[in-house]
């Protein structure tokens, strides 16, 4: 589980800014007293304020993990997103995890250049262990660590990270870390859009292979029904050898010289009064696609114990919706493995109560707004010590707990007018 994480000079996170997790009140409520940190944490803020680079911040670290031995050619620096205007200073990220019940504390720092530090320290029984940490000077290793985690000191260089190259040679001392950063999945309405069926597919054979077919279509289906989709079951439907064959054929027409895959398409069965019908996912409405999306993201996550980053979670969903799915990560029913939920919202009702029950716990709200830098500022409900009983909803549209766009009626009327006279001006004047 995520325990905190820490960032600077990240976008618009230009002071260190940390989301932390581990709840600052004593009871549980109706958690698993197992869980070591909140499984939900809800960022809500104005538009421009920086909600989304708090999950940016988390999904760039884990992607520097993963591919910065691969991707990172030797002198060609590292790409990253400063603040515009400490573009010579290093960005920070720094995570504190619990996995397998030892707990973790990884980060590095960068810049346009190199790796400036890195360092991993693990607690077994409470008690901190260097693995390894890095500098200008260098490496330097713990007492127990092997030699064989040492001996890839020279496959790194300047602008890959250790953990990047130790965790792709599967040492064993750093693979619990590297796989938390490997299983992370990001879903934001950008990348939705550009959700090709293909990754969508590998998304659902995955599933095919961990859940078997019939458990698998079970779920999603009742998540579609559940969200009053219509929809009754889906399918994958490959082209038939006649069809197949009458494509290739066309391609080879045009010149093509390579045999394509098959087509391969998800078909949404629907039930009416009338008997029953199927959709392509093509022809559903966007609703029902991020919703199939959606579930593309979560099962996999609630089946694994790992984090699920949702910039927008609200997008095309209706209150009852985005509610019913925080619940998947707050039921120990249907989160037995701890999975997290990362979510960025500007739905303000999922800070009140939806059918009867407070959607998200007073220990799961954060909020972002802008400093007079340009700079976020990151800080969690639980700073103004709220009451369970509190209105959060109201409180945070009257502005009690800050948020809140700024909004300037005057001029943004006098903008409105502006355009409505402009509209009107004949090109002869």
């Amino acid at each position: 589980m995520l325990l905190s994480f820490r960032t600077a000079n990240h976008r618009s996170l230009r002071q260190e800014q940390q989301l932390l997790l581990t709840s600052p009140y004593g009871e549980q409520d109706a958690r698993d007293p197992e869980w070591q940190a909140v499984t939900v944490a809800a960022v809500f803020g104005p538009n421009a304020s920086g909600k989304s680079n708090v999950l940016d911040a988390i999904r760039y670290m884990a992607y520097v993990v993963r591919w910065s031995f691969r991707e990172n050619e030797p002198g060609a620096g590292l790409r990253r997103n400063p603040f515009a205007l400490d573009i010579n200073e290093p960005s920070v990220y720094v995570v504190d995890l619990s996995i397998d019940d030892v707990r973790y504390t990884y980060g590095f720092a960068v810049d346009d250049d190199a790796v400036v530090e890195e360092w991993l320290y693990s607690y077994p029984r409470k008690r901190e262990r260097k693995i390894f940490e890095r500098g200008p000077e260098g490496f330097t290793y713990g007492t127990t660590t092997p030699d064989s985690i040492k001996a890839l000191e020279e496959l790194v260089e300047p602008n890959v990270l250790l953990l990047s190259v130790g965790g792709r040679a599967r040492q064993q001392m750093l693979q619990p870390v590297y796989s938390w950063f490997a299983a992370q999945r990001f879903r934001s309405p950008v990348n939705v859009g550009k959700g090709v069926l293909g990754s969508r597919l590998g998304d659902l054979y995955e599933l095919q292979r961990s859940l078997g077919i019939a458990e698998l279509q079970d779920r999603i289906a009742s998540l579609m029904r559940a969200a009053d989709t219509g929809i009754a079951d889906f399918e994958i439907t490959e082209e038939t050898d006649e069809e197949f064959a009458v494509r290739v054929a066309q391609r080879q027409r045009l010149g093509a010289d390579r045999t394509p895959p098959r087509d391969t398409k998800l078909l949404f069965r629907h039930k009416c009064g009338s008997g029953e019908f199927a959709l392509t996912l093509r022809d559903e409405s966007e609703g029902t696609r991020q919703m199939f999306y959606l579930a593309m993201s979560v099962l996999p996550v609630l089946q694994s114990g790992s984090v699920l980053l949702a910039d927008e979670l609200d997008a095309s969903l209706h209150t009852y919706l985005s509610a019913r799915l925080i619940h998947l990560f707050q039921d120990p029913a249907t989160n037995p493995r701890g999975a997290q939920l990362i979510f960025a919202s500007h739905d303000s009702a999922l800070l009140g109560r939806v059918q009867g029950r407070n959607v998200l716990d007073r220990d799961q709200i954060w909020f972002t707004e802008k400093g007079e830098d340009g700079g976020t500022q990151l800080f969690p409900l639980t700073d103004f010590k709220p009451r369970k009983e509190d209105n959060r909803e109201r409180r945070y549209l009257t502005g009690r707990y800050g948020a809140v766009p700024d909004l300037d009626d005057e001029l943004f009327a006098a903008a409105l007018a502006t355009r409505v006279e402009f509209k009107h001006v004949s090109p002869a004047s």
